[in-house]
């Protein structure tokens, strides 16, 4: 089965748009409050916090597997945040967003076979402008 993956900075409309939207009020208010360059796990803490305040199933560091041929690699990878199970969330403490984060979430998208995912790097202030990249996992449609 092919993939498409597709990367989209603003992610304001199309599909999934109320939910990163939500995810990225809650960001930019963990952010707020905590300041910028505190270890990942203290925002993956706060956020998660956050998004169930505000009414999200989330759950945290979950491992995904890899399957080659007839091999499985059951934690080949781990997922920070999947929110209400269609959402992968990558939080970055760093100086800037680079080629390997953004190739890291195509593929958490690719293996977890999930449609939306965010990248935020709460290094950057605002994280609103500067710190947030959204991507989308999309199955072409058949051709008959």
């Amino acid at each position: 089965m092919e993939l498409n993956l597709s990367e989209e900075i603003s992610g304001e409309n199309g599909p999934f748009a109320e939910l990163t939207r939500s995810v990225i009020r809650a960001g930019i208010e963990v952010q707020k409050r905590l300041g910028p360059w505190l270890l990942e796990s203290a925002y993956e803490s706060c956020l998660a916090h956050e998004l169930v305040l505000v009414g999200h199933a989330v759950q945290r560091q979950v491992t995904v597997p890899i399957r080659y041929r007839e091999l499985v690699v059951p934690n080949a990878f781990r997922l920070d945040l999947l929110v209400d199970d269609m959402l992968v969330v990558e939080l970055k403490v760093a100086e800037a967003i680079t080629k390997e984060h953004e190739a890291q979430v195509l593929s958490y998208l690719r293996f977890s076979e999930k449609p939306v995912g965010l990248l935020m790097n709460f290094a950057l202030q605002p994280l609103a402008k500067r710190g947030i990249r959204r991507f989308l996992l999309t199955f072409p449609s058949s051709s008959v």
